[in-house]
């Protein structure tokens, strides 16, 4: 599943974007000003961010020097309609700049765009010796098909989505289960043990200690 970043500090459009892209089918992270955009891009990884330009902490100027050499790409939303602002995030490396107010249905026609360039709308994701096909869920190894519960392809799609990257217990219960992680439960680690048994992944998929657990493919 493709996931975005949107850095915009006025909640009631941070919470329209996520519902809007929530029902187009990605999954999306909000924060709400550039100092915790930074903190959460040090941590996870992300497909698109949804950059606003007048955030509190650090602005949309400034986080996209920090964003860049990530090769994540950005579009700017921002209220910011001047020529000279338009051009200046261009010219620093945003794939769109979208002013604000905006239609729901141009902002997702854009974000769709964006990923179309960078090859992120591949329905097939071939990993660690597995075939997984994200529009029927299916998932293969040597052609023969795997069965998972839905929270077992919840998870493996995580990891295949973030290879190398260390996963906090909090971050893959909050994706997975969709609540708040409670400390000393077992349920990530029971959950994660199946299914990479099911998969084959013993062995590629590793536990870090004190903070989750890591794909390495």
């Amino acid at each position: 599943m493709i996931r975005v970043l949107i850095v915009e500090d006025e909640k009631p459009i941070s919470n329209l974007i996520r519902m809007s892209l929530k029902k187009a089918g990605y999954m999306c992270t909000c924060v709400y000003d550039g100092i915790a955009a930074a903190d959460i891009l040090d941590r996870e990884k992300f497909d698109l961010v949804l950059l606003d330009v007048m955030l509190p902490g650090a602005d949309g100027f400034e986080l996209m020097d920090y964003i860049r050499p990530l090769q994540i790409p950005v579009i700017f939303l921002t209220a910011k309609g001047s020529v000279d602002d338009r051009v200046r995030g261009l010219r620093m490396g945003a794939e769109d700049y979208i002013v604000k107010p905006f239609e729901v249905v141009e902002l997702l026609a854009r974000v769709e765009v964006v990923l179309r360039r960078y090859n992120k709308l591949a329905t097939v994701i071939e990993i660690g010796g597995l075939s997984i096909d994200t529009r029927s869920m299916v998932v293969r190894r040597d052609g023969v098909e795997i069965t998972l519960t839905n929270k077992e392809y919840e998870l493996l799609l995580l990891f295949a989505q973030n290879p190398g990257a260390a996963l906090y217990r909090e971050t893959i219960y909050e994706r997975v289960w969709g609540g708040e992680y409670t400390c000393g439960s077992r349920t990530v680690d029971l959950h994660v043990q199946r299914m990479r048994k099911k998969v084959g992944w013993e062995n590629k998929l590793v536990a870090v200690h004190k903070v989750g657990y890591r794909l390495e493919a």
